[in-house]
């Protein structure tokens, strides 16, 4: 079964008399525990989905279901509760507070949430052990590299046990070494805690972690291709880079 749905889902910014059209008709689903890479060039709607993907933005047209829920057919308050609880966020530029702990950042969406945080610490103390900063847990952002602050993120996205992960680009400012670790954690999640993720990039390797790639071009789906190692595997890498030589990517 579907965790997340997009039925011919549209989407249009009207610039002054000019309407641009992001994404046309866009159709696809994940099922539960799969991680999905969605690849293309800039301006192919690739951030665009994801916006959408998770409740961050409205379809000039068409539908998604997320987790179960219609949320296009939702209440601005019931997509911000669907999203705060069944969707965790990894951003390019990590998006931390800088003056919380990486223990304190990981427990924000808890907050939010309205939970008290005491009752949470051994999740949260677990979280920061898996993605190996269980020593870190009371440094600020500054005190952590690049790497290190992309790990608490993910540590932040996995709190609040959601059925779904959205990630932009999360390697994208990473180190080789560092980006390898956070892919690995990603599939890990897939795999382990059967963490259904949608992962937006537009490297090769970042893509052949995934169980598949979703190809974009001038906001249309026009290619998907099957991961067959799912580890960064050159095998993969030179078949995801086929594809994007053959559309023109």
């Amino acid at each position: 079964m579907a965790v997340l749905e997009a039925i011919d889902v549209t989407k249009q910014y009207n610039m002054g008399e000019v309407t641009v059209t992001a994404l046309h008709e866009v159709s696809f689903n994940v099922v539960k525990g799969e991680f999905v890479a969605v690849m293309g060039p800039s301006g192919s709607g690739k951030s665009t989905l994801l916006h959408l993907l998770g409740g961050l933005d409205e379809p000039s047209s068409g539908q998604i279901t997320l987790a179960g829920h219609p949320i296009t057919r939702l209440s601005d308050d019931d997509v911000t509760v669907v999203r705060r609880r069944m969707v965790g966020f990894i951003f390019q530029f990590y998006n931390l507070v800088p003056t919380l702990t990486a223990a304190e950042n990981v427990a924000l969406p808890l907050l939010i949430d309205g939970q008290r945080i005491e009752k949470h610490q051994e999740k949260i103390d677990s979280l920061l052990a898996m993605v190996g900063l269980a020593e870190r847990r009371d440094h600020k952002p500054d005190q952590m590299s690049g790497g290190q602050q992309q790990r608490v993120a993910i540590a932040r996205a996995f709190v609040n046990d959601p059925e779904i992960v959205l990630a932009d680009e999360p390697t994208g400012n990473l180190d080789s070494q560092s980006g390898t670790a956070i892919l690995e954690l990603l599939r890990q999640s897939a795999e382990a805690l059967q963490q259904t993720i949608v992962m937006v990039t537009h490297d090769p390797r970042a893509a052949s972690y995934a169980d598949r790639v979703v190809f974009l071009k001038d906001g249309r789906i026009v290619q998907t291709l099957t991961i067959q190692a799912k580890s960064g595997e050159s095998e993969d890498i030179r078949n995801i880079m086929r594809v994007m030589r053959e559309l023109e990517l």
